[in-house]
């Protein structure tokens, strides 16, 4: 199977300032971190792409817009699923003291958990107060899977990948640590930003080198690599198509590296007016986010 061949190299989903509309394009600067120039305010121009994100022969055209709001590079609608790796780097499943799986560590997320650039991150209720349920922040590299996927082998893996995003698996420690199951405690709504770049997978070659960190108020906690990942691109997409269809449009976090907040001593947790930033090289760019606490107001759910 040959490898998806795409027309664009990087692509965002934005509201251009000249129609008022949702567009997707590439962006003009091939060096520019779009996350961070949203952030900053600073000026971003993109040429227009005809077509789908989820279709290769979309094409980038010589219209330029103006980004006005940078989005998530794939709109819900378009996500069929969002399946998870949970301690799936070396170096994370050392510092929290668990032995590495033996097989990849899987888990859902709906996809009304999905975030984009600069949108808040919503501390729910039922996850306050934040110094008893551990909000933590989890920077991971993201697959986009781009063309039906089933039984494939370990050597034809990354053929079927459209190309890469970032996340932040924003985590609730201690409804994840109740349960075996870790969807209900990574699964709240607006919990999980994604992006701000899509990457062609004609760009990024080799995704076990890609650095990773995490900035929470100023503070690098997390800096990684892909590198340290235990069950890496090859083997995670081989594995998840055993028996079962990754449609295009399937997206896929890999895990996370060392860093994370409630291994710390004193542990360290996401509380209203936090501002957290991760970021990933290979063009991939930074996603800012804020942080605030649900109003609690009327019935809340006792767990």
């Amino acid at each position: 199977m040959a490898p998806i061949r795409t027309q664009w190299s990087r692509l965002i989903r934005f509201v251009a300032a000249e129609t008022s509309r949702v567009h997707i394009g590439q962006p003009v600067d091939a060096g520019l971190d779009v996350g961070l120039a949203a952030y900053e305010g600073k000026p971003i121009k993109a040429f227009e792409i005809v077509g789908s994100a989820l279709d290769p022969a979309a094409q980038v055209t010589k219209n330029v817009l103006t980004v006005s709001k940078l989005l998530a590079p794939l709109a819900n609608e378009e996500i069929k699923v969002v399946r998870c790796l949970g301690l799936n780097y070396s170096d994370h499943a050392a510092e929290a003291k668990m032995a590495k799986p033996a097989f990849p560590v899987l888990f859902y997320k709906p996809v009304t958990s999905l975030i984009g650039p600069l949108a808040t991150v919503v501390i729910p209720r039922v996850a306050q107060p934040p110094n008893v349920h551990f909000p933590d922040y989890e920077v991971e590299f993201v697959i986009v899977i781009g063309k039906a996927a089933k039984n494939v082998s370990e050597v034809e893996a990354l053929d079927y990948v459209l190309g890469y995003t970032g996340a932040n698996d924003v985590s609730f420690r201690k409804h994840q640590m109740a349960v075996s199951q870790w969807g209900f405690s990574k699964g709240f709504d607006k919990t999980n930003p994604l992006g701000p770049c899509l990457v062609s997978n004609n760009i990024i070659t080799d995704p076990q080198q890609i650095l990773l960190k995490t900035i929470v108020n100023g503070v690098t906690v997390q800096d990684g690599t892909t590198a340290e990942q235990i069950f890496n691109v090859r083997q995670t997409v081989s594995f998840l198509s055993q028996g079962t269809t990754l449609e295009p449009g399937t997206i896929i976090l890999t895990g996370t590296p060392k860093g994370v907040g409630f291994v710390k001593s004193p542990p360290q947790y996401l509380k209203d007016g936090d501002k957290m930033s991760v970021w990933l090289g290979n063009g991939i760019g930074t996603l800012v986010n804020d942080v605030k606490e649900e109003k609690v107001t009327g019935y809340q759910a006792k767990l």
